[in-house]
């Protein structure tokens, strides 16, 4: 691990900003790369004044949203079953697609911003938006808020904590249990306030 995290810094030392944009959209793409070992190295570079940090979570964010967008569109070219037969190549497997096709199906619209907070299923929420044709100007909202708060969080760790890796994990481990809780209430509110307009509509009708 360490040895990555000592490889990524470098590499982004030496790439600077377009670095950091580069490694995110593959992050965000079909490519499983852990932003984890991104943003956080990144973050401890802006704590020795050798980025600016909010350069470093605006183009960790740009990143994330290219490298969904290129997922989008894969699906929309390709389709699902092109995407089943030629999936494993790139790490796509029949199991995976369906858990974030039953995902979106399940959460609408909404799921392409609470996705970018889950591990894993935020690499290939992309797909289902691009087979379904989500609206592009809402896929690029949803993703861009839910990137952006998730590259601000392992930046500002990575910012405070990136040279003492066991209180990091600590944190990055409690700040997940947080995040799945607020992803909970923020959908349950998301949830009532769509029923509520869902009655409303149907009032009006009557």
């Amino acid at each position: 691990m360490h040895a990555i995290i000592d490889w990524i810094v470098q590499t982004v030392g030496v790439l600077g900003y377009l670095g950091i944009f580069i490694m995110m959209l593959i992050e965000s793409s079909i490519f499983p790369l852990p932003s984890e070992v991104v943003m956080i190295p990144a973050g401890y570079l802006c704590a020795k004044g050798e980025m600016n940090l909010v350069v470093v979570i605006a183009l960790g964010t740009l990143g994330s949203i290219s490298g969904a967008l290129l997922n989008y569109y894969l699906a929309v070219k390709l389709g699902r079953k092109l995407i089943l037969k030629y999936g494993h190549y790139v790490f796509i497997k029949p199991e995976t697609l369906e858990k974030v096709e039953l995902f979106f199906k399940t959460h609408g619209s909404f799921s392409t911003f609470t996705a970018r907070l889950i591990p894993v299923i935020r690499h290939y929420i992309s797909l289902p938006a691009g087979l379904a044709r989500m609206h592009l100007g809402l896929f690029c909202f949803y993703t861009g808020f839910g990137a952006g708060i998730w590259v601000s969080i392992l930046t500002f760790l990575g910012y405070f904590f990136g040279q003492n890796e066991a209180l990091l994990n600590e944190h990055l481990h409690t700040i997940s249990i947080a995040l799945i809780v607020f992803i909970v209430i923020f959908a349950a509110i998301y949830i009532w306030l769509h029923k509520k307009k869902e009655r409303k509509r149907s009032a009006k009708k009557l």
